[in-house]
């Protein structure tokens, strides 16, 4: 199948990231590469792009995409790994590093993914397919009160309890196989006057349960601070988020670095020793525009936050 995504917030992002032209930069989310070929675009010949992709079609994609391009390394790995794949191949440190979160076009309209609530398909959700972890045994093997916390929490789904006792209830009858079974049970658990409102039933819990398989917040609080570590100074990294759950950690991680005094204000001089360790290169998230949300409706929650990194 192709691998076609249209990236969002491109220009804004490789404007804001790109601060030398022959730099060396990491695209931490390659998807299908649309971030990445704008920056080699912009990029002169002794540039260098580290891209990485825990997604093997993403992969193969990248490699023929970029086959002829000698500034492009690829590799198939989680970011989470960010910091030892540079060390370990001598590429550090780094000029700039870009995150485009979520779950990219071609992965949620590939049916037998199983991210989409809109098509019928196994019940897996993994973004990379070598782990063992899938929406599957997640659904059908752990205990309510887990599955109520991510579905409440990640999904910020007010009726996670209800939905988990249909949950339940129907797994007992047998194990749930695929998602279609998965978005019946959620439209049951739902009362009808709350499915006539807001988005798609099925969408918060879906988005809980890819997070779980991904453990995309817990990766992103680590990978967050390994981008620090592996910027150079005057270096910039650049997030794209997709929910309010990533967008927290992000901005949360921003504020933490900015070295704010956290002395009492009786303290007649600071006694913490806090030093930003970044600048804000904008104060507030830049969203897309409506031109841009119209030509592509997924960017409609996307919010781009970007920090330079200071000398020591």
């Amino acid at each position: 199948m192709g691998f076609e995504h249209k990236s969002v917030l491109l220009e804004e992002t490789v404007d804001l990231v790109l601060t030398k032209t022959n730099g060396r930069y990491v695209d931490c989310t390659l998807g299908a590469g649309g971030h990445s070929a704008e920056l080699l675009r912009r990029l002169g010949p002794e540039a260098e792009l580290i891209c990485l992709d825990q997604d093997e079609i993403a992969i193969t994609n990248a490699r023929s995409k970029f086959a002829t391009d000698q500034r492009v390394k690829i590799y198939q790995q989680n970011f989470v790994n960010l910091e030892s794949v540079l060390k370990v191949n001598g590429l550090l440190p780094v000029d700039g590093i870009m995150f485009d979160l979520g779950v990219s076009s071609p992965q949620l309209d590939e049916a037998a993914r199983g991210f989409s609530y809109m098509q019928d398909a196994p019940l897996d959700m993994r973004m990379d397919r070598r782990v063992k972890l899938t929406a599957e045994i997640i659904v059908n093997s752990w205990e309510p009160e887990d599955l109520i916390r991510i579905i409440r929490d990640y999904g910020e789904e007010k009726w996670a309890t209800r939905i988990v006792k249909f949950i339940v209830e129907a797994r007992q009858k047998g194990p749930l196989k695929t998602t279609g079974q998965l978005v019946e049970i959620i439209k049951n658990a739902i009362p009808a006057a709350a499915r006539r409102e807001g988005p798609h039933p099925a969408k918060r819990t879906f988005q809980a349960l890819r997070i779980a398989v991904n453990q995309e917040l817990e990766v992103l609080e680590k990978a967050l601070d390994q981008a620090l570590i592996c910027l150079s100074a005057g270096g910039r990294l650049a997030v794209i988020t997709f929910h309010s759950l990533e967008d927290r950690i992000v901005k949360n991680k921003f504020q933490s670095w900015l070295g704010r005094c956290s002395c009492p204000p009786s303290f007649p001089i600071c006694k913490c020793g806090a030093k930003p360790l970044i600048k804000l290169v904008s104060r507030k998230a830049i969203v897309p525009s409506k031109q841009e949300i119209t030509q592509n409706p997924r960017a409609r929650s996307a919010k781009l936050r970007v920090a330079e990194k200071l000398p020591v």
